[in-house]
């Protein structure tokens, strides 16, 4: 619980107000039984009725007390566990975003989002209960042996044995239970992975007829996690009955024995009352204690995943420029014989070792070596897997290469930040997203865009027609995913976005291919025209969309086997004459 500790510890103040609030109001509630006793035998005896109403009242003070005090102190409670819990979900949202791409493969999407929601709710939870059954619960059990014991040595030594057994069996089924939880968390880690591959492809899942196929994939990953979280559940609640069934024979023996005492005139019936009274406090007391190491076990586990993750150092630092590779090679992005491989074993972070230990090495780019000169452009071109995104993902530093160095601006991309580098880049990859928000929000997307140069981002990418249709424009609201929009209509939008920021750098990973030959080519126009000074690299399937630019590369299971302009590359190039032939022949 070091992680934990290291963000509540700046509110011990409060922590200690609030447990100081709560032993008040343990201490009121457990006088309620003593003050009751007092009433029955030492007060209604004496036959004085203001005495007696004196007494009650005492009692509802109190009463009115302990509700007073648990209500305030659950409060502050609640309170302190919102604010360290927002601040655990403030550093994971952040570490995450901050993850490299071998450290976000490794931990997995799905992974993350169940630490953000179900991992930190364990902690919110266990943070929040420790500040009051936390208090309540043990001082509920001492101080209701501690009471007895002054009333009636002989049957408070019933519960002096019976407590340390309790207390014992909830403490050992407790350790053998912390390590299923975290089982029951990774368990966790599949069904929201299962849930969001079928929310994001369930028009894919539809049009199969795959429904049945998904709920079973469901099914299986739901029924492993409960099979795992009934388990620990079972062993966790195993102290549940046994206490009762403990205490429940203790308070037959206070009832046996107390009956026997009080008709020998050894005890008053006021103590026999409060005896029961105090059995029900201990019973809470115990299963309070063993709530607080159930919620312990699933608390442990889930900092743990989330600490795993927050306190993942940062791969992809800067490079002191004194470290860093140089070139003397003219142009403004260069790839210097450069080969990368995503399985590369990178051991960024313990996660990352053990995920990619033993891993098989594939070459997903070998010796890429090219120059763009700054407002130049690239096309790239080659069937899917040859690594086209690869080189964006390492152009942008998602990823480092294992050999060779790539520079933006004459330096090594290694040496910049990563605000710094990518405040360079307007970028549509292939799989962007529209997010729940209107077009202007869409395409503005949080930076300083004036209404005017959103416009003309609009416009250069054929988005301003569809657009300015809507009776609310600009503020038109797009749904999750973009839904009520078209495949075209989202990349124009998305083309708008990376336009819109009238970056240096203008990437454009198959941007297009929803958009009739037409509108790609007034959209290529649009950008020649109008952004002619941004150096471009174009992704792409088509032929038609590439063929203007400056150079293309074309690309084949991660070797370059052409690069040149269109007629150099229909002239050198087979592979790419063949795709040029073939789509060419299907536009005729």
């Amino acid at each position: 619980m070091r992680f934990l500790w290291k963000y509540l510890k700046k509110y011990v103040r409060r922590f200690t107000g609030v447990m100081g609030i709560k032993l008040s109001g343990t201490v009121l509630e457990l006088l309620i039984p003593y003050v009751m006793e007092h009433l029955i035998d030492h007060v209604v005896p004496t036959r004085q009725m203001l005495m007696v109403l004196l007494w009650g009242a005492a009692m509802i003070l109190l009463a009115v007390g302990v509700r007073f005090l648990n209500v305030t102190a659950n409060r502050l409670s609640v309170l302190t566990a919102k604010e360290g819990t927002y601040e655990i979900r403030r550093d994971l949202f952040h570490a995450a975003l901050n993850l490299s791409g071998s450290q976000m493969d490794a931990v997995g999407l799905p992974s993350l989002i169940s630490r953000m929601t179900s991992d930190s709710y364990n902690v919110q939870s266990f943070t929040q209960s420790m500040q009051t059954i936390g208090i309540r619960a043990p001082i509920m059990l001492a101080g209701g042996i501690a009471i007895t014991l002054t009333m009636d040595v002989g049957l408070a030594s019933i519960l002096c044995v019976m407590a340390p057994i309790m207390i014992a069996l909830v403490v050992f089924i407790s350790v053998k239970g912390i390590p299923l939880y975290d089982r029951v968390q990774r368990g966790m880690d599949d069904i929201v992975r299962v849930m969001r591959e079928n929310i994001t492809g369930i028009r894919v899942v539809k049009a199969l007829s795959r429904e049945n196929h998904e709920i079973n994939r469901f099914s299986q990953a739901n029924t492993e996690t409960a099979r795992r979280d009934i388990k620990a559940g079972m062993i966790m609640a195993l102290p549940g009955p046994i206490v009762t069934l403990f205490l429940n024979v203790g308070l037959t023996l206070v009832v046996l024995i107390g009956a026997r005492r009080v008709n020998d005139g050894l005890t008053e019936p006021g103590v026999i009352l409060a005896f029961l009274t105090y059995f029900n406090m201990i019973l809470m007391g115990v299963m309070g204690l063993n709530r607080i190491f159930m919620m312990l076990s699933k608390a442990n586990a889930s900092a743990k995943r989330i600490a795993e993750v927050v306190e993942t150092e940062e791969a992809l630092t800067p490079l002191p420029a004194g470290e860093a590779a140089k070139t003397d090679r003219p142009g403004f992005i260069v790839f210097d014989h450069v080969s990368f491989s995503y399985d590369s074993g990178e051991e960024t972070a313990a996660d990352s070792a053990r995920s990619f230990a033993g891993a098989q090495r594939q070459k997903c780019l070998e010796d890429i070596d090219f120059a763009i000169p700054k407002g130049g452009s690239l096309g790239i071109i080659g069937a899917t897997g040859s690594g086209k995104t690869s080189i964006i993902n390492l152009l942008m530093r998602f990823y480092d290469p294992q050999s060779g160095h790539v520079f933006v601006d004459g330096r090594d991309v290694r040496t910049y930040s990563q605000d710094e580098l990518h405040r360079r880049f307007g970028v549509v990859f292939q799989n962007d997203v529209i997010f729940a928000d209107t077009i202007r929000e869409n395409i503005a997307f949080g930076r300083d865009v004036s209404d005017e140069a959103l416009r003309f981002a609009a416009r250069d990418a054929m988005a301003q027609d569809f657009v300015e249709a809507y009776d609310d424009g600009y503020d038109h609201k797009a749904v999750i995913h973009g839904a009520n929009f078209s495949g075209g209509q989202k990349q124009r939008l998305l083309i708008a976005r990376a336009l819109a920021a009238d970056a240096e750098i203008l990437v454009l990973d198959d941007s297009s291919s929803a958009l009739d030959y037409r509108t790609d080519a007034r959209l290529r126009q649009a950008i020649r025209d109008n952004h002619g000074h941004a150096t471009t690299i174009v992704i792409a399937q088509r032929v038609s969309s590439i063929r203007a630019l400056d150079q293309i590369i074309v690309l084949e299971e991660g070797r370059m086997i052409g690069h040149g302009t269109h007629e150099e590359l229909l002239k050198s190039c087979p592979a790419y004459r063949e795709i040029h032939e073939t789509q060419m022949g299907e536009v005729e």
